[in-house]
């Protein structure tokens, strides 16, 4: 990409991290536990990213459910899946399943994961991962009885780069953090209303679809989950978010920023505000690199860990990890607990729910 150019939406901008790692050597460092089989239910965008992603290591998806057999069958012959199946159900009974991958729209959700954890599958669940906290609460009581993992798959929680400035931050190397700023906007048609991005009956929204990413980065650096939270809303005709301002502040005395949009392009940049430095984050859902800025001298230092091409694959290999016994990668679900804590809290003092929300 040109360096003056805009930045790529989504789609794009993963077909170009593909296209820069293509013919190169898998990293041996990503999969560092037992293999699991994998099946995935849908077969939509992410889904095919998955399936792009585990190519590139060599590894295919074991089977796959979808709620139309044919395309089922298509996703199935594109990336040589062997067991296609009649019904999710099937997929929960197949004793050859390890773990389940859900891509499909946020309210359908905890449909699956109820039944996917009662088989005692392990379930790396899409964004958001439900509608609401009292979901994910559930959910995770499931996983507890049935003895499964279950894990968030925002790439926040997942990428290198996080982990390795964590590291960093957890080592005192940048001092205290004191100011988190987070900027997301997309561009979204209006059109007929019925897209999913505005639409309240496939749980459309600017919270849930771009919010969790920049909320996941600010609660992963943050000292404790924000108590205090004030906010604005401009909501779409559809009575969904669209644009919104949100301060928050923690026990701690940090404070972060959020600006959302679903209508008003910005750039996808985060900040965070140390004693020592402060930390500049482009393109953050599936970032690789950073910039720090040195408080005392103005000096300028770039990190770069991980791979953008790689993020689906962050994600399969830490619930691997999970399962296989480490206790950091499982408790990655605790940071994603607090985050719809904050999205529910914050969606229900704007008045906005959703059909399934309504009487519950």
């Amino acid at each position: 990409m040109a360096e003056n150019a805009a930045p790529l939406d989504a789609a794009q901008a993963a077909k170009a991290a593909f296209a820069e790692v293509e013919g190169k050597p898998f990293p041996t460092d990503i999969f560092t536990a037992p293999q699991l089989t994998w099946a995935v239910i849908g077969c939509g965008v992410i889904a095919n990213q998955m399936a792009q992603s585990l190519a590139l290591a060599g590894r295919k998806i074991y089977g796959v459910a979808n709620r139309t057999l044919p395309k089922a069958q298509a996703f199935a012959q594109t990336y040589g899946v062997e067991r296609v199946y009649n019904s999710v159900d099937e997929l929960y009974a197949d004793p050859k399943v390890d773990a389940i991958y859900v891509t499909t729209p946020h309210n359908t959700h905890i449909a699956y994961l109820r039944s996917a954890l009662a088989a005692g599958k392990n379930v790396l669940c899409e964004k958001a991962i439900t509608l609401n906290s009292d979901e994910l609460s559930e959910a995770r009581a499931i996983a507890a009885e049935h003895d499964a993992i279950l894990m968030d798959a925002t790439t926040i929680l997942h990428m290198p780069l996080y982990k390795e400035l964590r590291r960093r931050a957890d080592a005192g190397e940048f001092g205290q953090l004191n100011v988190v700023q987070m900027n997301f906007g997309s561009y979204k048609e209006y059109g007929d209303y019925k897209n999913r991005f505005y639409n309240p009956k496939l749980a459309g929204g600017a919270m849930l679809d771009i919010g969790v990413y920049a909320i996941s980065l600010a609660r992963l650096f943050m000292a404790s989950q924000p108590d205090e939270v004030v906010s604005l809303a401009n909501k779409a005709k559809t009575g969904v978010d669209q644009t919104s301002g949100i301060v928050m502040r923690n026990a701690e005395g940090q404070i972060a920023t959020f600006t959302l949009s679903m209508h008003s392009k910005q750039p996808k940049r985060g900040v965070l505000s140390f004693d020592k430095c402060y930390v500049e984050v482009e393109n953050y859902p599936r970032a690789d690199r950073a910039k720090i800025v040195w408080t005392e001298d103005g000096r300028v230092e770039e990190v770069s860990c991980g791979v953008e091409a790689y993020a689906l694959d962050y994600e399969i290999a830490d619930l691997e990890r999970a399962v296989a016994g480490d206790k950091e990668a499982a408790h990655l679900i605790d940071y994603a607990a607090d985050v719809m804590e904050l999205m529910t809290r914050l969606r229900y003092e704007w008045g906005v729910t959703y059909p399934e929300e309504i009487g519950a």
